[in-house]
């Protein structure tokens, strides 16, 4: 375990001196000791008068070509689009290895969305290895009961026959 600078993304770790402070575990696992580091799973940022911004959860990061991709930058890019409601970007397979980047969009009523257009809307604000490969325009995200986007179930639908390619299509 290393600190990170200022500035840089990293894991979120926390501890308590007092015991039990936090929950005893989970479930059948191990029971960690007091006092000890607990991972949060959240990805953060400190600046630097020591506070921190939430980036990600590390287990949406995705990883292509050797560059780690926040989900919630792309997701934030993409929700800049005009004909964008709502969006989930996540990780797909790779043919080559690692990850693609995938984004499942609901379009404003009234509206359409043209993946190449929300494409070379990503690129202008996206480095290149962030700009999604693959776009999917659905009527809603599968959601929790607490209204968060089940990522989980659409990285095992994944790509679909539905599923725009632009790597098929044409370069942004």
């Amino acid at each position: 375990m290393a600190r990170v600078a200022d500035g840089t993304p990293g894991e979120l770790l926390v501890r308590s001196h007092q015991p039990y402070a936090f929950s005893t575990g989970y479930l059948g696992g191990r029971r960690p000791a007091p006092g000890s580091w607990r991972r949060t799973g959240d990805r953060v940022i400190r600046d630097g008068d020591g506070w921190f911004r939430f980036v990600d959860r590390v287990k949406d990061v995705i990883r292509r070509r050797a560059e780690n991709i926040s989900s919630a930058e792309v997701e934030r890019v993409v929700r800049t689009h005009p004909s964008v409601a709502g969006a989930a970007a996540f990780p797909v397979a790779s043919e080559l290895a690692e990850d693609e980047v995938m984004v499942t969009v609901v379009v404003r009523p009234g509206t359409e969305l043209d993946p190449g257009d929300l494409a070379r809307h990503c690129a202008r604000e996206l480095p290149p290895f962030a700009v999604p490969r693959y776009i999917e325009v659905v009527l809603a995200l599968p959601l929790t009961e607490t209204g968060k986007v089940r990522k989980a179930a659409l990285r095992e639908r994944g790509v679909t026959t539905r599923t725009w390619d632009r790597d098929r299509s044409h370069r942004v």
